[in-house]
């Protein structure tokens, strides 16, 4: 555990890579036990790279299950990061079918042996994983269709709870699922765990959205209107407005909610699959660091890489406190 955690910390001050998108070209079956270990390591780099924090949660989950945890979680970056393509006004249409198409034949290949997957290592290590733990297909089709049918332009916070409960809690199902847990208890608190941490991630975008002067922000007009904000003034995000301060603050507190309800759950949900809602420590740590910025979202103690959180998730989990 020590070693994993030394990496960790190490991989915690690397640099993000830039995005490379599917494979859709060539098929064939891997086999060798070379290429079995090209393929996990290729999704560990994927989850390390895309999406650090939920990357340090899982090196904490127990082999084997943290394999397939890597698995499920670098599916999950590439069909988010065809997502951020097509929200920047990209093309990427197909690259969301190729990912539909892939789960589709995945669980066909499941039945019929003369189906060859596409030559992908995430669809690989897939294959290997929905196999053994006997994953529920309905999570992968929610993750990628939720993607595909999102504008991200919300009209209320219901809209947003449900697309983040469906790109972000179908992955803590999955990885229930992973532990052989299907419990309505532990997906209660995953539902809860997941709309937050979907809420958070939006907050966490918007600075970037603001550098990049897209003109359009993801935040419900719900939120806006009560506040009297428009998107112009989230774009700007002036420190000395009071009005982007409050719908900061009105979306933080719809995530905390969801939070504290998902860490009162964590009595009901057995211990040896507690580790999963390591996530709730990420984020709660980001809504402390927001409410001392005094809710905005571009002060550097908001946006700076968290460099306690290895020690501090490595701590948590010894201790048993999510």
């Amino acid at each position: 555990m020590q070693g994993i955690f030394t990496t960790a910390a190490r991989m915690w001050g690397s640099r993000t890579a830039r995005i490379v998108g599917p494979c859709c070209g060539k098929r064939l079956t891997i086999r060798s036990a070379s290429n079995n270990a090209a393929t996990q390591n290729i999704c560990l780099n994927l989850v390390r790279t895309h999406d650090k924090e939920n990357f340090l949660c899982t090196l904490l989950l127990k082999n084997p299950q943290r394999r397939s945890a890597l698995a499920v979680r670098a599916f999950n970056v590439e069909v988010a990061k065809v997502s951020e393509k097509v929200a920047a006004g990209n093309v990427g249409v197909m690259p969301l079918k190729f990912w539909e198409n892939a789960i589709t034949t995945l669980y066909r290949a499941q039945t019929d042996g003369n189906i060859t997957l596409p030559e992908h290592p995430v669809i690989q290590e897939l294959a290997r994983t929905t196999k053994e733990h006997k994953l529920s297909k309905m999570y992968f089709q929610r993750l990628v269709s939720a993607r595909a049918n999102a504008s991200l332009h919300f009209l209320t916070v219901q809209q947003l709870e449900d697309y983040a409960e469906q790109t972000v809690s179908s992955v803590l199902y999955l990885l229930l699922e992973v532990h052989g847990m299907r419990n309505v208890h532990c997906d209660h608190a995953a539902s809860h765990l997941g709309k937050a941490q979907g809420i958070v991630n939006l907050l966490r975008s918007l600075p970037h959205q603001s550098t990049r002067r897209t003109g359009a922000v993801p935040i419900p007009q719900q939120v806006l209107m009560e506040h009297g904000v428009n998107q112009e003034r989230m774009v700007r995000n002036r420190r000395d407005d009071k009005g982007v301060e409050e719908v900061t603050y009105a979306l933080a507190s719809v995530a905390f909610r969801h939070l504290e309800k998902a860490k009162g759950l964590l009595e009901t949900v057995p211990r040896s699959v507690r580790p999963i809602f390591l996530p709730s420590v990420a984020i709660g740590r980001y809504l402390h660091r927001l409410r001392l910025a005094n809710f905005h979202l571009t002060d550097p103690n908001v946006m700076r890489t968290d460099s306690l959180l290895p020690l501090v998730l490595y701590w948590r989990k010894l201790r048993g406190n999510y």
